[in-house]
């Protein structure tokens, strides 16, 4: 099993998914919440590093997008939308579990 890592801060603001990212090994998956949903927008810098990072799968939780407008047509191919039990299922299912603040 892999673990599973959270990132709760905006990527324009913090560099948490970037470190998340960097640091993660093959088979992470990384969970956006939070204003961290705001790196999962199509068309931004976020773009890239989500869609080069092989092997690890991205999540972002349907509340926190649906909280800061931020429609499934936005999001950048590959980001699964998830909600608070598909949130639970990705603990369950991981090793451990770090957030990146």
């Amino acid at each position: 099993m892999a673990d599973l890592f959270t990132v709760n801060k905006s990527p324009f603001e913090k560099n948490s998914l970037e470190n998340a990212i960097k640091f993660s090994t093959e088979g992470a998956s990384i969970l956006l919440i939070e204003d961290g949903v705001y790196g999962a927008s199509k068309g931004t810098a976020c773009e890239s590093m989500i869609t080069g990072a092989a092997g690890k799968k991205f999540y972002a939780l349907k509340s926190d997008l649906k909280a800061r407008g931020i429609a499934d047509d936005r999001l950048i191919d590959g980001v699964e939308v998830v909600d608070y039990a598909g949130f639970v299922e990705l603990v369950c299912s991981t090793d451990k579990t770090q957030a990146w603040l």
